[in-house]
């Protein structure tokens, strides 16, 4: 098993230095879901809230999620992105909401931090927004299901929890 690369051999924290490592092309991909009543789902779908249209608020509350990574994640390194995308889907049948993002740079260290920041922020965007009609709606299965690029090299979830 690897080591964790966020302490020193004293055990303390601290940023991981990647001076030496080559400035590649980065892609990491991650995904998560809200799941919530059929009538809240129906509401975002058909864009009937009152709050506005939750799912362009919720993508730009993504990207904003993406660009801030490293003031919400302590050790995290400032990155220069180079592409947010934010997708989602409706799955009418589970009264879900799938979130999926897909964050690029050409950087030192990868982009997987962002991605999944870029999920977490989108659903929470959609829970605050509805949860005067919906408090039961629940944020999960956040993961990252792909990276590219780096000395590590390339990585694809395998579909197993």
């Amino acid at each position: 098993m690897k080591e964790l690369s966020h302490f020193n051999k004293g055990g303390a924290a601290w940023m991981v230095d990647v001076a030496d490592k080559p400035e590649t092309h980065r892609i990491a991909v991650a995904a998560g879901r809200i799941s919530m009543a059929a009538e809240t789902l129906t509401l975002i779908r058909d864009g009937g809230h009152k709050k506005g249209d939750v799912l362009g608020i919720a993508r730009i509350a993504g990207i904003t999620a993406a660009k801030k990574t490293s003031d919400l994640v302590p050790l995290c390194h400032p990155l220069p992105l180079t592409r947010v995308e934010v997708d989602f889907q409706l799955f009418e049948d589970e009264s879900v909401l799938a979130c999926q993002a897909r964050v690029e740079t050409v950087a030192r260290t990868g982009v997987e931090m962002e991605a999944l920041c870029t999920v977490q922020n989108a659903l929470l965007t959609v829970y605050d927004m509805c949860k005067a009609v919906d408090r039961g709606m629940c944020i999960s299965a956040v993961r990252v299901l792909e990276k590219r690029g780096g000395r590590s090299g390339d990585w694809q979830w395998s579909g197993k929890d």
